[in-house]
């Protein structure tokens, strides 16, 4: 079975754990087994349980590789976005990639959906059918369309032909209001959880019509001239061939805080205290310092780097106007090697205390406008600087000036504090080797 795994998305609404590198999809909220997981680890691995021979290819922008490979492998299959370009580009992009990289025949089928629904094993289960289904060739387009539990002012429906398990599709009606949305209900419609399935062969027909391209790699090169524009607005809503399965089964969008404390195991994570008089109360912490809570009722406390949040639950799904006013830098990412927090920001200096994890090492890069010192707080590892290598251990320092090449490889689990100093730090501010 090959699946695409759409995942874009910066992070708003679920400030201040997710930033514009850390999207929701990436937060660690959910158990299995005793160990913390994010979306996009539980859902590639119920993927796995279903099929395990699935081939999975993540379809994301660049700037989130590091943490997809943290979080899921140096294996894992990524189709990169050089930019963004909407859904359409992004995924005929990483179809071209299943056919000219991976070698996927044309008139095998894929089944693309996004990366970050809660659901349960039965989900995947249906986007087998999916598969199956548009394997036979009888529709062009084969999509989910899920049972609704609400009349949902925040989905779009699917409107089905008949009432039967699998059924064409007679029309598409946008997010109505709540009244329109029960008149599609009791009429069978379905939501539309942006899960369909197709041939290899005719996506990329319609992207041939719509792109002037060889092959992958030319389409690659060329992206950032394509036209921004919308999967259903490219494909579907010029297709008549178009059936519909429909999935029963638990599914809920993630998409506030107050659906991400529903779907938590437990009222908190983090060094967190709470006194018996909390209720309905959910508390994350990411910080090194404890927070109390006393006599919280239906509130969110969140705490990383980034900032604090403190909310009443109602209230937290007005939170993007108000993250929108806040300009800083990035406090905190997953790399691809580990992470790293920023710990203090000055005019000319930032502090960082940087995580690798054994057997990983950062890019090989220099700067132009900084100097940086690196002090071993623990671990070892072999720092690389100008192509000569200097083994260090937990209390050694060494300077780097601005443009020496330097990179460090981690033998053991590795914490380093690193001192950047300048009057012009900046991310732009790297060259790679």
């Amino acid at each position: 079975m090959n699946i695409i795994l759409l995942s874009g998305g910066s992070g708003k609404r679920l400030w201040p754990l997710s930033n514009d590198v850390r999207s929701k999809q990436f937060i660690k909220l959910f158990k299995n087994n005793g160990q913390y997981e994010s979306m996009v680890q539980r859902v590639y691995r119920q993927l796995k349980e279903v099929d395990e021979n699935s081939n999975i290819t993540i379809a994301t922008s660049k700037t989130q590789v590091s943490v997809i490979h943290n979080q899921l492998g140096d294996n894992v299959s990524v189709s990169v976005e050089p930019c963004r370009r909407d859904t359409f580009p992004a995924i005929a992009l990483s179809t071209a990639y299943l056919h000219y990289v991976k070698n996927v025949s044309l008139d095998d089928s894929v089944v693309v959906c996004p990366v970050d629904p809660y659901v349960e094993d039965s989900y995947f289960e249906c986007i087998k059918d999916i598969y199956e289904y548009s394997c036979t060739g009888q529709a062009n387009l084969t999509l989910m369309g899920i049972a609704p539990t609400e009349p949902s002012e925040k989905f779009g429906y699917i409107m089905p032909k008949t009432n039967d398990q699998i059924s064409q599709v007679d029309s598409f009606k946008e997010k109505p209001s709540e009244n329109l949305a029960k008149e599609y209900i009791e009429k069978g419609g379905l939501w539309n959880g942006g899960v369909f399935a197709y041939k290899i062969g005719y996506l990329l027909d319609k992207a041939h019509e719509l792109i002037d391209f060889t092959d992958y790699y030319d389409l690659f090169n060329k992206y950032d001239t394509l036209t921004k524009i919308s999967f259903d607005y490219a494909v579907v809503e010029k297709e008549t061939n178009i059936s519909v399965i429909k999935y029963k089964g638990m599914w809920e969008d993630l998409g506030t805080w107050n659906t991400f404390a529903d779907a938590m195991a437990e009222n908190s994570i983090g060094n967190v205290i709470m006194d018996n008089h909390c209720e309905n109360a959910h508390v994350i912490n990411e910080l090194d310092l404890p927070i109390l809570c006393m006599g919280l009722k239906d509130m969110i406390v969140s705490a990383s780097p980034d900032g604090i949040l403190v909310s009443d639950k109602e209230q937290s799904v007005n939170i993007k106007e108000y993250v929108n006013s806040i300009e800083q830098p990035i406090m905190f990412a997953e790399k691809s090697w580990g992470e790293y927090k920023v710990i203090d920001v000055e005019d000319e200096s930032l502090t960082i205390k940087v995580s690798l994890k054994k057997g990983n090492k950062m890019n090989y890069h220099s700067h132009q406008y900084r100097d940086e010192v690196w002090t071993i707080i623990s671990g070892t590892g072999v720092a690389t600087i100008n192509d000569r290598d200097y083994v260090l251990r937990s209390g050694d320092t060494i300077k780097l000036p601005r443009n020496c090449k330097h990179t460090i490889y981690a033998e053991t689990d590795l914490q380093l504090i690193e001192v950047q100093s300048g009057k012009e730090i900046s991310k732009k501010d790297k060259i790679k080797y």
